[in-house]
């Protein structure tokens, strides 16, 4: 087998390298104490999109840091049944996928919201004035800030829950029924939010996720590409240990190894063991701290890439 990284043994063994803050159960009570003070003040606007037996809508609400976040929202044309609910989130600078893709879902009775995140390539705006550079990437953006509650990434996770939030009240949703699923960061983020929601998310499905063990990418020297600006950031503002351990230390507010044992909802986990971008022991950092039942699916010759056969199964595991 060829091997970028530990060997499979070793892997479900690991538990990460990148330091959790002291204050972290905090932080995150804070934020999710933030969200529950918000209305989301969700309005709708009618797609007119000429396929029958669906309703299509942009959907907008409000989230933390009074900025303004988009979803796509598909549905079958029903009213006499509560119908599951999926939320799909996209990759790292991109946006959520087009209502045609979203019907793959909406075709097999899901709700489907897909989310854009803020200040990428779609349509949310993030409105978060915050100090410091943000380099080229989003993950250092707010890590010069005083406060932690000014992370990129923290309030796109918060976004999830304010985005669970109205999944729950839809009109013909199954509040009982919500599900998550994404890629590399849409992975990141089902994490994200199948921990910070609780019971609400019952099942989720990721692919490769991001934002996990950050040391141990820079420890291996594959901080580049999406992590980038990581190494950017310690070249120029850390460049010494004392000042890079500060680095790993905020960066643990965001890192989704230390939000995993939080999640309660089945998991089926999917990666490539020659994943050079989100590297697998980063990966198995957050997958070896979930504590509920849980799968994963190894590729051993595929990299950061479509891993073929899974959306398959993933579909198969949300709708069984």
């Amino acid at each position: 087998m060829p091997m970028l990284d530990m060997p499979a043994e070793q892997l479900f063994a690991y538990k990460g390298s990148n330091p959790k803050p002291a204050d972290f159960e905090r932080f995150w009570r804070d934020g999710l104490k933030e969200v529950a003070a918000l209305d989301p003040q969700t309005r709708t606007v009618k797609k007119d999109i000429n396929v029958k037996n669906y309703v299509f809508n942009d959907l907008f609400f409000r989230s933390v840091k009074n900025s303004t976040i988009y979803a796509k929202y598909t549905a079958p044309l029903v009213s006499d049944k509560k119908l599951p609910v999926v939320l799909l989130f996209h990759g790292y600078g991109g946006c959520s996928r087009e209502f045609f893709s979203t019907l793959s879902y909406a075709s097999q009775g899901f709700i489907v919201l897909a989310m854009d995140c803020r200040g990428q390539a779609g349509l949310s705006e993030d409105y978060n004035p915050v100090r410091g550079t943000t380099q080229s990437g989003l993950i250092v953006r707010g890590l010069d800030d005083p406060d932690p509650a000014n992370l990129y990434f923290r309030n796109v996770f918060l976004d999830t829950v304010q985005l669970v939030k109205i999944a729950k009240r839809l009109p013909n949703a199954d509040a009982d029924r919500i599900y998550a699923f994404g890629g590399s960061q849409g992975g990141a983020l089902t994490v994200a939010c199948a921990a910070l929601n609780g019971s609400d998310v019952k099942k989720a499905a990721c692919m490769h996720p991001f934002l996990s063990d950050y040391k141990r990418i820079w420890e291996m020297d594959l901080a580049v590409d999406a992590y980038g600006d990581v190494t950017d950031y310690i070249r120029k503002f850390a460049p010494l240990p004392a000042l890079q351990d500060k680095v790993w230390e905020k960066l643990g507010y965001i890192d989704i190894q230390h939000l995993a044992p939080r999640i309660s909802a089945d998991v089926l986990w999917a990666t490539g063991l020659m994943d050079n971008i989100c590297p697998p022991s980063s990966q198995f950092a957050a997958y070896n701290k979930i504590t509920s039942r849980k799968d994963i699916v190894l590729y051993t010759n595929h990299r950061h890439e479509g891993l073929p056969g899974i959306e398959d199964r993933i579909l198969e595991f949300l709708n069984g």
